[in-house]
Parts: structure tokens; sequence; C-alpha cells
């Protein structure tokens, strides 16, 4: 497959694109580069703001100057087109609209974003779906293996507004999620630093290392199964797999989480019918012009099917 080499450009950030992140920046001007490309010209400084190397959670400012790196592009690389059945089931899924907002049921098995390995993601295909939709943005982001609500904005005011509230935590998320043991009775609240790693396999995991990230989470046991326990889990801070890594660990990894659970545990699920991780995303709450939405997801057949095999 031939291949061009773009050249360097020089974006300068206009008012309306401040305070957007900067890999999301990236995202947005090089839609087909990997997003794994991405992250390493961050890592290694082939892209600076103002002269200087920047972290990938820069804010942008107006004014300022970002260099983007000449990068390999394939020159017969396209957009994967969704096919019309997941057109029509995300246009179902739609638990919300408003002029420039969508709240998504997100489906499991579904990355939010294409990237390494994913030709397609939730984002593409939305934009594809409506010509009102073009412009669709993530507000925030769901793990591929987790359904429920999910926020997409449809134009940048909404965006930025909604990304604010996020980092001034006025949004609140409540996830349901199955974990594997008895969850302790005393244990309301998880308050354990994250950290990233890599495996030397190149796989990317996320453990609880001083030299981490503060993260908090709250817990609410609402029913408890032999063997396993049902929680509400409400992140207070928004860490990659926060939820999955603090349930782990207190010792109770959720059901079906090839990540972070034992294997044994895992099989024990699958064999009883669980084919997937049990977390959803099951309310959210947020302002929006000038009041407060609650958004709610009913918890997915086949995770309601599982609880009522666990209650005979």
């Amino acid at each position: 497959m031939s291949q061009s080499l773009s050249k360097v450009r020089y974006v300068t950030i206009s008012e309306d694109r401040a305070g957007q992140r900067l890999d999301n920046f990236l995202f947005n001007e090089l839609k087909s580069v990997p997003r794994s490309r991405v992250y390493k010209m961050l890592r290694s400084g082939e892209v600076r703001v103002n002269s200087r190397r920047a972290r990938q959670t820069h804010r942008l400012l107006a004014g300022d100057h970002v260099r983007i790196p000449p990068v390999f592009l394939a020159e017969t690389a396209r957009t994967e087109a969704p096919s019309r059945a997941l057109r029509n089931e995300l246009s179902d899924r739609v638990l919300l609209e408003e002029k420039g907002l969508l709240v998504i049921d997100k489906p499991s098995g579904l990355a939010v974003h294409g990237g390494s390995g994913v030709s397609l993601g939730l984002i593409e295909a939305v934009r594809q779906t409506r010509p009102s939709w073009s412009k669709a943005e993530l507000v925030h982001r769901l793990d591929r293996e987790t359904s429920g609500c999910l926020m997409v904005a449809t134009n940048r005011r909404t965006l930025l507004a909604l990304q604010e509230q996020l980092r001034e935590k006025r949004v609140q998320k409540q996830y349901l999620a199955l974990v594997t043991g008895n969850w302790p009775r005393n244990t309301r609240w998880v308050q354990a630093p994250l950290e990233r790693q890599s495996l030397a396999n190149g796989e990317r995991i996320v453990r609880v290392s001083g030299q981490g990230k503060q993260a908090k989470t709250a817990f609410h046991c609402q029913q408890r199964y032999r063997g396993y326990s049902l929680v509400q889990a409400e992140p207070i801070t928004g860490r990659t797999h926060q939820i999955r890594v603090h349930a782990q660990h207190q010792g109770c990894p959720i059901a079906g989480d090839t990540k972070y659970a034992p294997r044994e545990a895992n099989r024990a699920v699958a064999a009883l019918g669980l084919k997937r991780l049990f977390l959803h995303a099951e309310r959210l709450s947020f302002d929006f012009e000038g009041s407060r939405r609650e958004v709610y997801a009913c918890l997915p057949k086949e995770l309601s099917a599982f609880l009522e095999k666990l209650s005979k």
C-alpha cells in the first residue's frame, strides 16, 4: 500500500477551540492516525505547544501555537462505514437528544472510538448516522466492555461546557457492577492512587501505586448472592479503569473482567452464562441549559438474566 508523508503543520488555537485537551485536539486533527501513534508523538516530544513539550492532558489556550509533526498516512486509508444495522441500533439507543447533546446507551463490545486494532468505534459511527451528528465528539469515555450512559456533544459549545463540569466534578456517574466474593460490609469508600503501567508484552494496565494519581470511588452494596455481590459504584475522580481496579484492590474483582479478575473466576461466571464484563453505567446527572438532567440506562437483558440465574 502506497504512503505519503505529510508536512509539519503549525496550528494557532482559536477562541472556540480553547480549553480542549491536547490529545483530543490531535485526535481531531489526525483522524486517520492510530491513537497509539498520537500518544507516542506526545511522549517523544514531537508535538510542541509554544515550542515546548506538553503533556497529553495539557489544556490549550487561545493563541497557543501547536506544532504537528509529519506522519506517514496510508493513501488508501478510509474511515470504515457503519452497517445499516449499527446505525439503526445507535439511533434506537439514544436516551436523550437535545440541541448539541446526545446521551447514548452504549452496547458492550463496541469501542467508543477507532484505534489500534479497532477499525470503527461508536463516535465514528455516530458521525455517519445522521447529518446533524457529523461533528459529534466524545464528552467522556467508557471502556469497550462497559455498557450504559455515554455523553456525546454535537457542537463545540456543548462539548466545552460539559467537559468543564467534568473537571469541576459536577457530573455524577453511577455504575452497577457484579463483583466476585462478599463485598466488605464496612467498605463505603475506596481511596487508592492509580498508575498506568505497560507489561512486557505491550499491554497497558492500571495498578494501585504510591506513585499514581489520587483516585476515589464510593461503593454501596445493593444485594448479595452466593459468591457474588451487586454493588453500585460512583467514581469521584475519573481515572482509567478506576472502578475495575478499586474493586480488585478490595479483593472483589468485577465478574467477567478479563484484565483484572483471576482466570478461574472468569471461567466460573462463563460456565454460568456470563459472556461479558458485568459493569454498566446506569445513571448520569449533569447541568444542561439551566436545569439539572438525570438520564438512566436500564440494565441490559443479558445482565438481568444472569442476576436471575444467581438468585435461583
